[in-house]
């Protein structure tokens, strides 16, 4: 038996997240699916972590085992015929015995798009969110600072299944600008992440840039631990985990601003 660490990108658009779920369309469901047909057995496939019903992945990892004889490029050729075109699998190799794509990850990085328009974009509206007001980007780069180190982000986020502590450790923020015209990024990396977290951030943040909330009282709000207090979570559809990040990866959460 041969454990294989994948690297998958996908379109979260038509999904119910990642995990498993009874008679709903999954991104994990997918894949067990088409390395069933592939391997003649059903194949667990364990993730780095859930992702939310919309939620995108450059670079989701997952890993599984498998009795598979021949070469891994083969393997992974079939996945990709097998799998819908909105999911791809990037990168597949074998894996240390005691790699687990959940607990062997160092990291985790997030980005959240803004399309920061007067008019929308109907060809964007899947993978950014779309704000009319103008947005002050140096403010909610003062504010997310606010966010780096060990806190207690309840007020922003719920604990995840088997993680009770609502405490996180946040290594690197920054908002970005990039292309097309009007695209902000906000690149989040850190060790783990409470459900809803990054997109309750950024609906808090955005209200920093337009000018409703001073970086003080976002400090405040961290602060609280109390979530009534945050704005409303961004939606699901300008979120994607970029990366996930092990032992001896180089990690840089300021130089990521990918195009929608």
């Amino acid at each position: 038996m041969t454990k294989f660490m994948a690297v998958v990108e996908y379109d979260g658009t038509a999904y119910h997240g990642w995990q498993l779920q009874k008679a709903l369309p999954t991104i994990q469901g997918r894949i067990e699916d088409a390395l069933e047909r592939i391997l003649g057995t059903p194949t667990r496939v364990h993730g780095s972590g859930r992702t939310d019903a919309g939620v995108h992945a450059v670079g989701q990892v997952a890993h599984f085992v498998s009795n598979w004889s021949r070469s891994v490029e083969e393997l992974k050729r079939g996945c990709n015929a097998l799998l819908p075109p909105d999911i791809t699998v990037r990168k597949l190799e074998p894996a240390p015995e005691d790699f687990h794509a959940r607990h062997s990850a160092h990291s985790k990085t997030y980005i959240y798009k803004i399309l920061n328009l007067p008019l929308r974009s109907p060809l964007n509206r899947l993978y950014s969110w779309h704000v009319q007001s103008e947005l002050d980007l140096q403010s909610m780069n003062r504010a997310a600072e606010y966010l780096v180190g060990t806190h207690d982000f309840a007020a922003f986020g719920s604990p995840t299944e088997g993680t009770p502590s609502t405490v996180r450790r946040v290594l690197e923020t920054a908002w970005l600008r990039g292309q097309p015209l009007g695209l902000l990024c906000f690149n989040i990396r850190g060790t783990g992440f409470l459900r809803y977290m990054v997109r309750s951030i950024v609906g808090t943040l955005a209200r920093v840039g337009s000018g409703k909330l001073s970086t003080s009282e976002f400090e405040a709000i961290l602060s609280s631990c109390d979530r009534s207090r945050s704005g409303p979570a961004a939606p699901p559809h300008g979120l994607y985990l970029q990366s996930v990040n092990y032992e001896g990866d180089a990690c840089d959460a300021k130089s990521s601003c990918v195009s929608v």
